[in-house]
């Protein structure tokens, strides 16, 4: 992830664009991909999907000021379900939003792999109830 950021040093910010939906899903399985085994397994099939932001509705039920206040969410089901067999439920996905994500990376100074890779371990971690101390030892693990 951070390899990513130090290859293009080249300061040309005239022309640089903002990364695309598809280049922050890039990122997003690149990220995935460096997970040790043990955490992804968690996840059993999982998709990734990138939107410029939520959907109204996922606004509304979390409560949210703003559509700006989430980076990503994790949907699925829980671990405990796994071994449940049930017919027409789709793989946990987890949802990035780019536009958040571009503004919160905007505001520290992280490269946008590192936050990338840090919003999946938190969504993947908090769906299944890891302690923020353990969603930290990962990071400091893939870093």
């Amino acid at each position: 992830m951070e390899r990513v950021a130090k290859l293009d040093q080249t300061g040309d910010w005239a022309r640089r664009m903002a990364p695309s939906l598809d280049e922050i899903e890039a990122l997003a399985l690149e990220a995935y991909a460096g997970l040790p085994e043990s955490f992804r397994a968690l996840c059993g099939e999982i998709r990734f999907l990138v939107a410029d932001f939520p959907e109204d509705n996922v606004v509304e039920e979390m409560g949210l000021d703003s559509a700006f206040d989430i980076l990503g969410l994790f949907e699925g089901r829980p671990v405990a379900d796994f071994d449940v067999t049930s017919t027409g439920q789709l793989p946990n996905r987890i949802l990035l939003y780019r536009r958040p994500m571009l503004d919160y990376w905007a505001e520290h100074e992280e490269s946008l792999g590192t936050l990338v890779s840090h919003v999946l371990i938190h969504e993947i971690g908090h769906h299944f109830g890891l302690s923020d101390g353990d969603m930290e030892a990962l990071e400091a693990e893939v870093a």
